[in-house]
């Protein structure tokens, strides 16, 4: 049982006591060292900065120690560099124990609900738990900041397959026993110490990602409250006649000795002939080989040839089919083949399974065995032969001469024996995918097993019509194109087997009535046997109701429910259901589904069906579904191959050395192993440096754009490390211009602004509407690249360089300016950061504790409880925005005309203008200049002779030229613009002949023909333009003759 259900374990008591004591020895350590180091040092630090002026700041120290838990103190200066260890490790504990993460069930607000896909239990942190983390806590972090009761929910999966086969293997390892030797409750007993001990390290990890989930409220798919869930939704279906017994092809896995799930079978493509290492077998198994061999027919009609990959299941055979038209066989229609190692009388039936253009056009029957064989059994009424037992090895049914050898080596001694009676007829390559269970790698048998299944035929109309019906569509799945699969899997849906042949999981709550009066007394040999309840007692008085006046004896089915059984109720389970707790009014149905698009049927719709069965009601309203990650190549990540990315290692860093120890310390092949080493070195030649989560958080976050597979490359991740110092350096700048005295101000006169004031406001506006709308549509990349579009390229790159120089030196003339620089920069920052919390949680709060603080309502204690900022109508200026535009094309043109060793040395420019916007050049000297490092810019005509001696280049979008004085190659400069002449003239001279062509004015809409007018008059000054500036190098060049 969970802890939560019946208190902590003595195990988990001692593990929480040492972990106590060792952060107390912790801390008392830093504590000593920082009494004997932590020397406020009074130099300061002079730095040359960028344009000449000099960045006077103290030299940081460390932030005072902080108890674990407690809210960090910051100094009041900063470290030079952005380190995201120290960030990092600073603040989930005290949001954690602050109660920020905690949803109350009583509050006004709106609820908005997400449940963490259960993890299995035996899981370490992957790339994809990464991404999930990454997606959610952006979604439930804005939607908390937005005013929601937001309750995301963490939870772990017992993992049946999974966990059984880790503790059987420690059993083995530490005393060469099996489960079998020590027995169920044992074995049992065995795995819930090795839970305790090890299990949900993951969930730890999840703190490491920043993931605020509500810990209060977390939940283990075998805790008492979830296991009592899973039996009342068994016995409710049951009664309402949804879940049966019944015997039908499973996936055998005859390692584990289960059926298992289709999800679990991972298919191998087989081309040539193939040897592959297969469990319990000391030599390599060959695959990919089509063997033919013959059946003689009875009364001396001669024989019959068919062709398998699977040689062995012959043993099991019982028709040979043909295809009713194929004009070969006519005559053979209804009669029998004669087995030659049994005498079984093999029926010749004609079916449209069988193709006349491959092999020999008949096709061998093993109804037992194939899933295609088993549906012709059906339809022929043919007998059903088990040949194997559940460890694979043959069984009585395939005869004597081969019963008691495993499958494999069976193939052979059919193939020898075969040969002896003369009835082998060759074997050639053939093409195959081969099924192999993903958790034992053994090759999958298909096999006839009673089991238990739940009808989904009428649960999966109603969770088609929940996304497609318009008078009853309750669910919206994101993106659309996954509605077609929903589609497809909910009009094909086949009955869900839901038995597993397992110890470790829910035990089934069905009881086998043994009648004293039964012929067969083997257990489950009646399928209408059985008395379901919640409890022994229940299926006793159940027994009693259908088997009245009879005398019996109760044994509960041994087996236990697929995992996926208990996780599909997970909505449910979580808030409490079957109870109608507070939980289940206030948070049912749940807001969002976020998980992979490859689960969509296996868990999606699933929750889906019996949520609206039992809950009654969709349990969630939406449905986002994720790309999967691939490597920076677009290969599967596998650890086959050794192409596994550790998000840890990627948060930490990691040198290549680390890498590939980590590689050596796997089980690959050595082939694999070598290539893996090669493609290591290749991508990661320096190791993987120490990005921090917030890092790696928005690199995924931003590559949801590529909806089917993100090819993950790291250096896309180290690219928003440096995000981050960028963030780090702005509010370093904004703590040193500020001062200690700084009080925010709120209330802006925009009138009296500066225009770099007056435009980093709308742009801000911009941000926030793009990155609101986004979110709300769930489109994160496009949030996450208006986010980052604004922070990199317009508060860094343009508005702080701007203000720079109302900050250099005291001149009057810059009070006012620089008082509103002052107040602008503190709204950007501190907006700014609230609107990058949700995607970049740890920096974000390191540094908006560190902002000036406003006194009143508005203070909050932590920026994941503040406001997420909204549009604030009165900043939009599209005429500000316009004339920075114009600035920005004017920059960019200037340098473009520099040599990259001369980007800041200081020169004059020119500027032609040829429209009415040379006052606004004029306006914006200032910006223009500081932006472009200019010592000088006027605003000429354009036959001025200063011009001469100047590179020059033309505004894009505008009748503009800017000139930038100094060394000129005029032979180079004529050659660019011959150049771009030549692709000018080519591009009108298309358009111009598009335009005259017959049918034009007819055929064209009139916005189009407008539109095509306008590009030709522009293409015709910009041609214009650079006729003139070629005429004026010319005269220069002639002049300086």
């Amino acid at each position: 049982m969970a802890e939560d259900d019946i208190g902590p374990t003595k195990a988990t008591l001692e593990r929480k006591k040492k972990k106590e004591e060792k952060e107390a020895k912790r801390l008392k350590a830093i504590l000593k060292q920082q009494k004997a180091s932590n020397v406020l040092k009074k130099n300061k630090v002079v730095t040359k900065r960028r344009g000449g002026d000099e960045d006077e700041s103290p030299i940081p120290e460390d932030d005072p120690v902080t108890c674990c838990g407690e809210k960090k103190q910051v100094s009041s200066h900063m470290a030079k560099q952005y380190n995201p260890g120290p960030v990092e490790k600073s603040w989930y504990q005290w949001w954690e124990n602050s109660g920020f993460f905690v949803a109350d069930a009583n509050s006004s607000k709106p609820p908005f609900v997400v449940i963490l896909p259960p993890p299995n239990v035996t899981g370490a942190l992957h790339i994809g738990h990464a991404l999930t983390a990454a997606i959610q806590d952006t979604i439930v972090r804005w939607r908390r900041m937005s005013g929601y009761n937001t309750l995301w929910v963490p939870g772990m999966d017992h993992a049946g397959i999974a966990t059984q086969v880790v503790v059987e293997k420690k059993i083995m390892r530490e005393t060469k026993l099996t489960r079998h030797d020590i027995g169920r409750e044992r074995f049992v007993s065995e795995v819930w110490k090795w839970k305790d001990e090890y299990g949900g390290t993951i969930l730890d990890q999840k703190r490491r990602l920043g993931a605020s989930l509500d810990w209060s409220r977390q939940c283990f798919t075998m805790d008492e409250t979830r296991s009592k869930a899973v039996t009342e939704a068994f016995v409710r279906l049951h009664r309402e006649g949804l879940i049966y017994r019944d015997y039908r092809l499973v996936n055998w896995d005859c390692v584990l000795r289960t059926a298992i799930s289709d999800i679990e079978v991972d298919h191998k493509d087989i081309k040539p002939r193939t040897v592959l290492e297969v469990p319990g077998y000391a030599d390599p198994v060959e695959f990919g080989v089509l063997t033919s061999f013959a059946y003689p027919l009875e009364g001396d009609l001669g024989e019959i040839v068919v062709a398998t990959t699977r040689v062995e299941t012959m043993l099991g055979d019982t028709a040979i089919a043909v295809h009713p038209e194929h004009d070969k066989y006519t005559h053979l229609h209804g009669k029998f083949a004669i087995h030659p190692f049994n005498g079984r009388k093999l029926k010749i039936i004609c079916d449209e399974i069988a193709d006349r253009d491959f092999g020999t056009g008949a096709v061998k029957i093993t109804p037992a065995h194939d899933p295609n064989d088993f549906e012709v059994g059906k339809r022929h009424n043919l007998e059903f032969i088990n040949i194997f037992t559940d460890d694979g090895k043959i069984n009585s049914n395939g005869g004597s001469e081969f019963e008691g050898m495993p499958r494999f080596k069976a193939r052979a001694a059919v193939i020898e024996a075969l040969q002896k009676k003369g009835l082998y007829r060759g074997a050639e390559d053939n093409e195959m995918s081969l099924g192999v269970c993903s958790r034992s790698n053994d090759v999958m048998e298909p096999l006839i097993k009673p089991q238990w299944y739940v009808n989904c035929t009428d649960m999966a109309k109603e969770a088609l019509d929940a996304v497609f019906d318009d008078d009853k569509r309750k669910i919206e799945i994101i993106p659309k194109k996954y509605c077609a699969e929903w589609r497809r899997w909910m009009e094909n849906i086949r009955d869900w087997c839901i038995s597993r042949q397992l110890w470790w999981g829910h035990r089934i709550p069905a009881w086998y009535v043994t009648l004293e009066d039964d012929q067969l007394k083997e257990f489950g040999a009646y399928n209408d046997h059985w008395a379901v309840g919640r409890n022994e007692e229940e299926a006793q008085w159940q027994a009693n109701k259908i088997f009245a006046g009879k005398k019996f004896q109760l044994a509960q089915d041994p087996d236990v429910l697929d995992t996926w059984f208990s996780s599909a109720l997970f909505p449910l389970s979580v808030l409490g259901w079957p109870e109608n707790t507070e939980d289940f009014r206030e948070f049912y149905p749940t807001s969002v589904l976020e998980t992979g698009h490859d689960i969509i049927f296996f868990w999606v719709a699933r929750m889906v069906m019996l949520g609206m069965k039992l809950g009654g009601d969709v349990p969630f309203r939406k449905v986002y579904l994720h790309p999967m990650i691939r490597d920076a190549q677009g290969k599967k990540m596998s650890k086959s191959k050794g192409n596994v990315v550790d998000p840890l290692e990627v948060i930490n860093g990691i040198s290549l050395e680390g890498l590939q120890k980590r590689l050596e310390e796997g089980n690959l092949d050595p082939n694999e192993l070598d290539l893996a080493r090669k493609q290591q070195e290749v991508d990661f030649p320096g190791g993987i440096p120490e990005c921090g989560a917030d890092a790696l958080r928005f690199a995924l976050v931003s590559y949801t754009a590529q909806s089917e597979n993100i090819n993950l490359d790291i250096k896309r991740v180290v690219g928003y490390r440096q995000m981050c110092n960028k963030l780090w350096n702005a509010v370093r700048f904004a703590m040193i211009k500020l001062g200690d005295n700084y009080i925010p101000c709120t209330d802006l006169v925009l009138e009296t602004m500066p225009f770099s004031c007056r435009w980093i406001l709308s742009v801000l506006n911009k941000a926030i509407s793009k990155t609101v709308s986004s979110l709300y549509s769930y489109e994160f990349a496009e949030a996450s690249t208006a986010v980052y579009h604004w922070w990199q390229f317009q508060l860094c790159d343009v508005f702080i360089e701007v203000i720079k120089p109302y900050f250099a030196g005291a001149d009057p003339k810059f009070d006012s300016t620089r008082s509103a620089a002052c107040d602008t920069l503190w709204i950007c920052l501190d907006n700014g950061l609230r609107l990058l919390h949700p995607f970049m949680p740890f920096v974000t709060e390191e540094l908006w504790q560190r902002l000036p603080k406003t006194s009143g309502s508005y203070l909050k204690e932590s920026i994941m409880i503040s406001e997420y900022p909204s549009v604030t109508k009165k900043w939009t200026n599209e005429t500000t925005e316009s004339h920075m535009n114009l600035v920005d094309g004017i920059v960019t043109s200037l340098r473009s005309l520099r040599s990259p060793n001369e980007r800041h040395q200081r020169r004059p420019a020119f500027v032609v203008c040829r429209t009415d916007k040379s006052e606004i050049i004029k306006t914006h000297e200032l910006e223009i200049s500081t932006l472009a490092s200019l010592s000088s810019l006027d605003v000429l005509g354009e036959y001025d002779t200063r011009l001469a001696k100047c590179s020059s280049k033309v505004v894009k979008d505008e009748a503009i030229t800017v000139y930038l004085e100094g060394a000129l190659n005029t032979e180079a400069e004529l050659e660019k613009l011959r150049k771009r002449r030549e692709e000018l003239q080519k591009q009108h001279d298309n358009l111009k002949q598009m335009m005259s062509a017959a049918g034009y004015k007819q055929k064209v809409a009139e916005h189009r023909q407008n539109e095509d007018v306008a590009k030709l008059e522009k293409l015709m000054r910009e041609l214009n333009v650079i006729e003139e500036t070629a005429s004026n190098l010319e005269r220069a060049i002639a002049g300086g003759r």
